[in-house]
């Protein structure tokens, strides 16, 4: 699902972005949500990146990669969390530095894979075509992943980043 946002960019450069799984909703831009093996989902745009809020049986997690107030950036380029149970949480994410030219290659290769995909969600930001947010969820057997992108056409850099649930959640919010 690709969705035009009238929002403009918030996020400045990959450096501001943090990863957190303790951050309270932030209000969307643009939501999906997605139900999967008793599980909610919802892929949620924000004007400063992504939330993934998974809601299951006894408990939730909830994903940020977003700029927050007072918060310095940087994300970390892997981390791995036990949840409650029996279950984890494993984040990756990758910053690279792309040529207008190979920006523009990856943003629309993003674009066709969200591309009317029912686990999707593209948003487009106004200023420049290639100012996009996308997350895609690809439900597993007895996991769930998602992948994300956030691309920065003024410094030419694209965030990717992936993340596993292999049971869901069965406590509170899960903290970093």
């Amino acid at each position: 699902m690709l969705t035009s946002i009238s929002a403009p960019f918030v996020d400045t450069s990959a450096s501001d972005l943090v990863w957190t799984l303790g951050h309270p909703l932030v209000e969307p831009l643009a939501v999906r949500t997605v139900r999967h093996a008793g599980a909610r989902i919802e892929l949620r745009v924000l004007g400063a990146s992504h939330q993934v809020l998974v809601q299951a049986p006894g408990g939730e997690l909830l994903e940020t990669v977003a700029c927050l107030p007072g918060v310095e950036g940087g994300l970390p380029g892997g981390a791995e969390r036990p949840l409650p149970g029996s279950g984890s949480y494993r984040f990756s994410s990758e910053v690279e530095h792309l040529s207008r030219a190979e920006l523009t290659r990856r943003v629309e290769r993003i674009r066709r894979e969200a591309d009317d995909r029912p686990h999707a969600l593209l948003a487009s930001f106004p200023g420049d075509e290639l100012a996009v947010t996308g997350l895609h969820l690809l439900p597993g057997r007895g996991s769930l992943r998602w992948r994300t992108w956030h691309a920065y056409p003024q410094s030419g850099e694209l965030v990717t980043t992936a993340s596993t649930v292999t049971a869901p959640p069965t406590s509170e919010r899960t903290a970093p």
